[in-house]
């Protein structure tokens, strides 16, 4: 899908490959095995149990989102970018964001490349996998993780994990769209754009990662509105009612 056009075209050129400070933690990386290392240190540590006592009013979370040439990591789809923005309870944290590109061992389809704007070339300069999954592990830390339909970005991050540092996603993780289905049942349909439209949140720049998960993050918050109205006070409460919704 084509995105809508932007009033500065250059800036909008140089955020989608990595040239705006504000919105990308540093690519420059450490060597390959601290990384590795890293990561393997952050899946051990991160699942502390004081976390599910945590209000969520109060929860820090990272929610995000990732650009992908496909939906099948085990027969070769790649990972394009990854976006990331930190909220406090219901409350986005704009000055803390995440985005870069990843370069690509294989072309990008022509398809991929129109949907999201992503081109071949953009990713050549890009870093490599391991780094930009270190870096955005980096901003992540040991946070909550919220996501829309969690299950395909899961599935792209444990691959990516295991190939560089045989490691798997250990974060805990809240799914926008099991929220959606708990809270509003009676939907036809979990989309993301359905579900922003029926909160009037706008949209722009679908399919480009940040702008996804900058979306997503209000949505997040207009639930938690909803959530705070019921007795639902903890994430482990929250945990509970999705379990048995």
């Amino acid at each position: 899908m084509k995105e809508p056009s932007r009033g500065n075209n250059g800036f909008w050129n140089s955020f989608r490959q990595g040239g705006v400070p504000s919105a990308i933690a540093s690519m420059m990386g450490t060597p390959t095995a601290q990384q590795m290392a890293f990561l393997r240190s952050l899946m051990r540590e991160n699942r502390r149990p004081e976390t599910l006592r945590t209000p969520l009013n109060e929860l820090d979370a990272v929610v995000f989102d990732l650009e992908t040439t496909g939906f099948a990591p085990q027969h070769g789809d790649e990972i394009l970018s990854f976006g990331a923005v930190r909220v406090m309870g219901g409350k986005v944290i704009e000055e803390e964001q995440f985005y870069t590109l990843v370069k690509t061992r294989n072309r990008i389809p022509e398809h991929i490349a129109e949907l999201t704007g992503i081109t071949t070339e953009m990713t050549q300069d890009a870093p490599q996998l391991l780094n930009g999954l270190h870096d955005f592990m980096s901003f992540v830390g040991g946070r909550v993780l919220v996501a829309h339909a969690s299950a395909h970005d899961k599935s792209f991050l444990n691959a990516a994990l295991w190939k560089t540092s045989k490691v798997r996603l250990s974060h805990r993780v809240i799914d926008t769209m099991m929220l959606a289905r708990w809270l509003e049942p009676q939907r036809s349909g979990y989309g993301l754009d359905e579900l922003l439209q029926s909160r009037n949140i706008e949209i722009k720049g679908r399919h480009h990662a940040l702008e996804d998960a900058m979306m997503t993050a209000r949505l997040w918050g207009a639930y938690l509105d909803d959530i705070s109205k019921m007795n639902v006070v903890t994430l482990s409460d929250l945990y509970h009612h999705l379990s048995h919704a």
